[in-house]
């Protein structure tokens, strides 16, 4: 059996552990620099509030109906979620986290438990023990336990906030009243395919030929129909190396010189740089790209990307800095306000498995030069130590107007008991 834990409204959730006067109260979390809503508590849901609202056009409707706006706060928010999968971990050592808010986890061997109660003790020591709520979906495959989550939170009442789907009679009700836009690996394109097909639910989409549905959606469609079936197929994903690393950020405002651009680049290059070195990585490829702000029609419009090979497999910042660089140049045009850029750094290899150039190398030095950065940044504070070209003189941050304290991993900002 397979169980998915969910953890209900998890930005909201987590905002109201230190303020419980929150509870039962609307409270939505913005994106970075205060964009648009990501999170939404139920209160704010029952506002008609819809999921990626932009801020300031629903900035009326906040202040009319008294809902608590937050920034995200990534540190506060990924602090509680490994409190949460350390819990989760203590049921069973077979753990998948899925995201930072919900988790799949296998149960071999726990024929003579009741999985019921067992979901139950679950909800209630997460709950207990961070203040964060969730929900559990039990079923014999992954496919189905997103499914029994659904109905295990859309009916708390009836459910307590755990459902099993144990039974075929409890399978094809849960198959009958899923949507098929709802289901599992389902995106818009192949839901309305499927719907120009009369197939409507989940159930009628187990029903078709197999054959069919193999040729139409191939191996992964096929795979769906039989988890939905009840025909485990999908096991859980081992931890693995990044295939990819990105740093995109929107800026504060509109920049349209190309020194400004050039100093977000290379932070974002040594971002990439920092985040290889910490996973034992090298890059052979990266990805840089700028655009225009699309909000804005008065604004001339531009995107453009280009990939840069290196020359050898590096994750030194010094060098990945360098080639962002080259390709900045190769794609900036004069004459536009830039929202966006970015760097994503792709055809990743292990740091011990490297190819390397039987012509040129890197300078040995950047090995030790790197390791003093880290350690140096680790232990007197981030970005403490920077490359020139980031400007020491000027520190950049993210709009966050409403951010909300750290409570549990800053000691300055811990909750004060009077």
């Amino acid at each position: 059996m397979f169980a998915l834990v969910d953890c209900n409204s998890f930005y909201a959730s987590c905002e109201r552990v230190f303020r419980p006067d929150l509870n039962d109260k609307p409270v939505v979390v913005l994106s970075n620099n205060d964009g648009c809503v990501i999170a939404r508590s139920n209160e704010a849901k029952a506002l008609n509030i819809p999921m990626g609202a932009v801020a300031y056009k629903y900035k009326a409707l906040f202040e009319q109906n008294n809902v608590n706006v937050f920034s995200s706060n990534y540190a506060l928010y990924g602090d509680l979620s490994n409190r949460v999968m350390n819990i989760l971990s203590t049921y069973t050592p077979d753990v998948e986290v899925y995201s930072i808010d919900e988790a799949f986890l296998k149960f071999n061997g726990y024929e003579n438990y009741d999985l019921k109660d067992y979901g139950l003790d679950m909800k209630m020591k997460v709950k207990q023990w961070t203040g964060i709520p969730v929900s559990v979906g039990i079923a014999p495959t992954k496919a189905l336990s997103k499914i029994a989550n659904k109905i295990a939170k859309k009916y708390q009442d009836i459910t307590s906030g755990v459902y099993v789907i144990d039974t075929v009679e409890k399978r094809l009700k849960a198959l009958r009243w899923t949507k098929i836009e709802d289901v599992w690996g389902i995106g818009r394109q192949i839901s309305n395919r499927l719907k120009s097909h009369k197939i409507f639910n989940a159930l009628q989409f187990t029903e078709l030929p197999s054959e069919w549905v193999r040729r139409e959606f191939s191996i992964v469609g096929l795979r769906l129909q039989r988890e939905l079936r009840g025909e485990p197929t999908l096991g859980l994903d081992e931890v693995k190396t990044k295939k990819a690393i990105a740093t995109t950020r929107s800026f504060e405002k509109n920049l349209n010189n190309i020194s400004d651009v050039r100093e977000r680049i290379s932070t974002f290059a040594v971002s990439c740089a920092e985040k290889l070195r910490k996973q034992n990585s090298c890059t052979n490829l990266l990805l840089v790209f700028v655009n225009t702000n699309s909000h804005r029609s008065d604004h001339k419009q531009y995107g453009k990307n280009i990939i840069v090979k290196l020359p050898y497999p590096t994750n030194s910042s010094l060098t990945i800095n360098k080639f962002a660089q080259i390709g900045l140049k190769a794609i900036f045009k004069q004459g536009f306000y830039y929202k966006k850029a970015g760097v994503i750094v792709m055809g990743i290899v292990p740091e011990n498995q490297r190819q390397l150039n039987f012509f040129c190398e890197e300078n040995p030095k950047h090995l030790s030069l790197m390791k003093s950065i880290d350690l140096l940044n680790k232990s007197i504070g981030k970005t403490k130590v920077k490359l020139a070209s980031q400007d020491l003189g000027r520190t950049w941050k993210m709009r966050q107007e409403k951010l909300s304290q750290r409570y549990t991993t800053n000691w300055n900002e811990l909750l004060e008991v009077e």
